[in-house]
Formats: structure tokens, C-alpha cells, sequence
């Protein structure tokens, strides 16, 4: 017989790690749980938009992002329109960025 956990579709098996985090994970961190390649991980930024707006009208919670920031000046990028990984920072023009976190509560 099939788990169900199996039977989810790509987007619920991230809502169901996400709901059941007990700290927010990166999207790399998401990829490597859910056995995902870890090139195609970028996908998952994707997703997270419509996951967002999924688990607030189906659940009432919120998706939270634990913003970017450079890992050599501190520079937060707070004003994402979009979940993402920026490439550079715009202060320091490092490309030492943390990865933005996410958690759903």
C-alpha cells in the first residue's frame, strides 16, 4: 500500500514541510529533504508564490521568509517583491548572499 505522504503533489509535500518545521529552511534545505536535484532547486522559488497564497486561504496561516543578506556587510534585503535568492549584494557587490529561510505558522 502507498504512504500517503507519497500520493502528495510537489507543492503539498513543501506546505507539509514547511507546516511541520520546527525552523525555517532554506530552499536548498527544502530540496534536499524532499530528495529533490539539487539543480532544479530553483523551482521551488516558484512554488513558494503560490504556496503563500494556498495556505492562506486554505489553512489561515502565512508563509514567512526569513529574508537574504550578505554575509560580508549585513545588508538585509528586506523589500523582495518575489521569494528569491538575490545574486550580488547591492552595497558590497559581494556574491556572498545567506539564502532566504522560510517556515509556514
Amino acid at each position: 500500500m502507498d504512504s500517503p505522504v507519497l500520493r502528495l503533489s510537489f507543492r503539498e509535500r513543501i506546505i507539509e514541510l514547511l507546516m511541520t518545521s520546527s525552523e525555517p529552511l532554506s530552499v536548498n534545505e527544502i530540496a534536499r529533504i524532499l530528495e529533490i536535484d539539487p539543480s532544479q532547486s530553483w523551482e521551488i522559488y516558484d512554488h513558494l508564490e503560490h504556496i503563500a497564497r494556498t495556505v492562506r486561504a486554505k489553512y489561515g496561516k502565512l508563509l514567512l521568509m526569513d529574508p537574504p543578506y550578505c554575509k560580508k556587510c549585513g545588508y538585509v534585503f528586506k523589500d523582495l517583491k518575489k521569494p528569491k535568492k538575490p545574486s550580488r549584494c547591492p552595497r558590497c557587490g559581494s556574491e556572498w548572499i545567506e539564502p532566504p529561510r522560510f517556515i509556514i505558522k
